[in-house]
């Protein structure tokens, strides 16, 4: 089959597409034959050097490796609820980097997958695993025990419903639009944080209200919002503080600066979780994005020997939507 491989890490030209062995299921797993494979920051971490998924102590992959986690396709071999032809979507082995999602075939363990929404193309079903799940497990239900590897407690997300509010910031990007999505759907009222030109993509999944970073610090216009979800962190992400309600959280996708004297004297809870594969949670979504409640928002495709090229766009950032390979 053909793969996309790493055999060094380091910049999108280090990714290979070559002619590589079908993996063979082991137990508990299914072959797919991959139709589109979405593309996710994890990705090009693993790319450019990283080694190891936070929590773990060693490296968690070895070279060469096919990069990706997200797909969607065909069952190509049967396995528990999964008939030959059976079209599924999942985000696969994650935490791990043992994904090898952007290749022509993949195992998956039967737990990671759900059906692909009949309404769905291929394309749009990649788009959805990883960003989607992620909105879901830091806004509704994390859904495992697992220890968290970013914070000494678990995360526990804050029941949505009218009457809250909900600053999403990066609402256009992948987990961003998602979680506009799923916070409107709760009933609560969203601002949602983006460029001027994603306005009116953000206003369309159910925003109720808009910042443009690039004209105004949404720290000195927005204030009482009931939690922030920040799909943006670094050094900035303090200035959020100043939009949240006495007692509000703050739920930091990517990791960001907070002062510690403003998190006390506001008594805010700055909470962040790691997603996980969760073939039930996607079968929920699938729910979702079958009865329109939830859409997908697709960027940009590229064919799977253009992965570079996909890359190089992602490092552009400002994206609507996801990126997605098609196979």
């Amino acid at each position: 089959m053909k793969a996309i491989r790493l055999h060094e890490q380091g910049d999108p030209s280090v990714l290979r597409y070559e002619e590589v062995p079908v993996p063979t299921p082991g137990p508990g797993e299914v072959l797919i034959r991959v139709h589109a494979a979405g593309i996710n920051p994890p990705d090009w971490y693993m790319r450019g050097g990283l080694s190891s998924m936070p929590g773990e102590t060693t490296s968690t992959f070895r070279l060469p490796a096919i990069p990706g986690t997200d797909i969607s396709g065909v069952v190509a071999s049967p396995a528990d609820g999964f008939p030959v032809d059976a079209e599924v979507f999942g985000m696969v082995r994650f935490p791990s980097f043992h994904g090898g999602g952007y290749a022509e075939y993949i195992t998956a363990p039967v737990s990671d997958l759900a059906r692909k929404p009949a309404g769905l193309s291929h394309v749009q079903a990649a788009g959805v695993p990883m960003a989607a799940l992620t909105a879901w497990q830091f806004l509704i239900e994390v859904g495992h025990d697992e220890p968290n590897p970013f914070q000494p407690f678990p995360h526990r997300p804050v029941p949505l419903g009218p009457g809250m509010t909900v600053l999403v910031n990066g609402a256009a990007g992948g987990v961003g639009h998602f979680a506009v999505q799923l916070a409107a759907a709760a009933g609560a009222r969203v601002v949602a944080v983006a460029s001027g030109r994603h306005e009116s993509f953000v206003r369309s999944l159910g925003a109720s209200s808009f910042v443009d970073y690039t004209k105004e610090d949404p720290g000195d216009v927005v204030r009482d919002v009931d939690v922030v979800l920040d799909t943006v962190g670094g050094p900035a992400a303090g200035r959020l503080l100043r939009t949240v309600r006495q007692g509000g959280a703050v739920f930091p996708v990517f990791p960001g600066e907070y002062d510690a004297a403003a998190v006390a004297e506001r008594n805010v809870v700055i909470s962040g979780t790691q997603v996980r594969s969760s073939g039930a949670q996607l079968a929920e979504l699938g729910r979702m994005l079958d009865a329109g409640t939830l859409v997908v928002g697709i960027d940009s495709t590229f064919l799977l020997a253009e992965a570079a090229a996909a890359h190089e766009r992602a490092a552009r950032g400002h994206l609507q939507g996801k990126i997605v390979l098609t196979v």
